[in-house]
């Protein structure tokens, strides 16, 4: 990337950041700014910066930020709280995850039947986590109950940590099935990186907590290096993970919950991290999707990959939603609406950054241009609707008066903001 691309790339954060304000709450979405404006720059646009997936900082910058992504989602979401207040996040993660990759399988499989099975299954793994980003509007719109908003919240924070591991195994599936890979070879492989990756996350997580406890305790550090060593540890997960050869992706998101549920200090400085420098990761990160990924997608459009696009969009997601969510009390309205807000968006582009770009399956370009279709018109769709959806959605539950859906509950941090926990006098468990 030259001195011209990183000039360009400048001024638009820089123009995009004078008006951020003005647009929040609106239609016109962060991710799809980022997304446009990357397709524009790029070599199917205007080609005055160059943005290629395949340099080395465009990969250094996808590998930060899915590590830091998984490692804050998992440290900022308190697991006794999920466990006692918030059932509908379960449910959608224990049932209604594993129902969506298995639908997303069998739909794969009728429409691209020169698909393998582990392919069909990857396919619908790399759709399977959502992003509360791209409908941030639903999260930040007050009149929706908090209970509704934290389930999106949770299960978009859990959800991504939770494939990394399905993904990795489908993928390595798929090379074994092309014969890439003997049986043996894939069965240590499997082992060791599903089994030496968390044992590395929970270890240094937990001891990671320990010390940063005592540290502070003991006055010995400010802040702002809190946050530093919190990042630091982060990145050693990853990296202390991939030395003994386990998986550093599942290390950090692992690491993240149990530093997150070990710690007795409050984080907020991580929290801060990912509303600034996170941030910016992750708009670079749709900025190189719009540039690079979007018109290798475009140029692979046929009506049937438009067609699982929308597919994995609408009902691949939500009739599996909706089944994990019968007996909880909400009402079927409700159900649609938790099943459409499963945007998906950065987890899914970094797992084609850094694990189908290096990957060896048969049909890897397709199922490439499927993701970055379906990336790309959740963005467009759910950019669109969630501020409009999310107020008319509010003022329905309004009138419904003393419901399951308003139930209060307990709040935790947003990936893009800092809540404030209600008081545990005023909360009501979920049933």
């Amino acid at each position: 990337m030259d001195a011209l691309s990183l000039a360009i790339i400048a001024g638009g954060l820089l123009i995009y950041s004078l008006i951020s304000g003005r647009l929040q709450g609106t239609v016109i979405t962060a991710p799809l700014v980022f997304i446009i404006f990357g397709f524009v720059i790029g070599a199917d646009g205007l080609d005055v910066a160059d943005v290629d997936p395949g340099n080395s900082v465009i990969h250094f910058i996808a590998e930060f930020t899915l590590i830091l992504v998984l490692f804050a989602d998992a440290a900022r979401i308190d697991i006794n709280s999920v466990r006692q207040d918030h059932n509908l996040p379960m449910r959608m993660l224990v049932i209604g995850l594993p129902l969506a990759i298995v639908a997303g399988t069998v739909v794969a499989s009728q429409l691209f039947p020169a698909f393998s099975v582990w392919e069909a299954a990857l396919l619908a793994a790399l759709l399977a986590p959502t992003d509360a980003a791209l409908g941030q509007s639903v999260i930040s719109e007050k009149s929706v109950p908090v209970r509704i908003r934290q389930a999106i919240n949770i299960e978009s924070g859990l959800n991504d940590g939770i494939a990394v591991p399905v993904v990795f195994m489908l993928a390595a599936l798929a090379g074994m099935a092309h014969g890439t890979m003997p049986a043996s070879e894939w069965l240590r492989f499997g082992l060791l990186q599903v089994v030496l990756g968390p044992l590395v996350g929970i270890a240094i997580g937990y001891v990671g907590a320990r010390v940063l406890d005592e540290s502070i305790e003991r006055g010995w550090v400010n802040e702002s290096f809190q946050g530093i060593g919190i990042l630091s540890l982060a990145v050693l997960t990853y990296v202390a993970a991939e030395l003994v050869g386990g998986n550093g992706f599942i290390a950090a998101f692992v690491g993240g919950m149990v530093f997150g549920n070990s710690i007795r200090h409050t984080c907020t400085f991580l929290f801060e991290f990912m509303e600034s420098e996170g941030q910016l990761l992750m708009l670079i990160t749709f900025l190189v999707f719009g540039a690079a990924l979007l018109p290798d997608g475009l140029a692979h459009l046929t009506a049937t990959n438009l067609l699982y696009a929308v597919l994995s969009l609408t009902v691949i997601r939500m009739i599996p939603i909706a089944i994990s969510l019968l007996g909880s009390g909400v009402r079927l309205p409700t159900q649609l609406f938790l099943g459409w807000f499963g945007p998906r968006g950065l987890a899914s582009i970094l797992f084609v950054l850094l694990i189908l770009e290096e990957s060896d399956v048969p049909h890897r370009d397709q199922l490439l241009a499927i993701t970055v279709i379906t990336v790309a018109l959740s963005a467009l769709l759910h950019g669109v609707s969630a501020a409009p959806l999310a107020q008319r959605f509010g003022r329905m539950v309004d009138r419904m008066g003393a419901c399951e859906e308003s139930k209060m509950v307990t709040e935790m941090p947003m990936r893009e903001g800092h809540m404030q926990v209600e008081n545990n006098s005023e909360r009501t468990a979920s049933q």
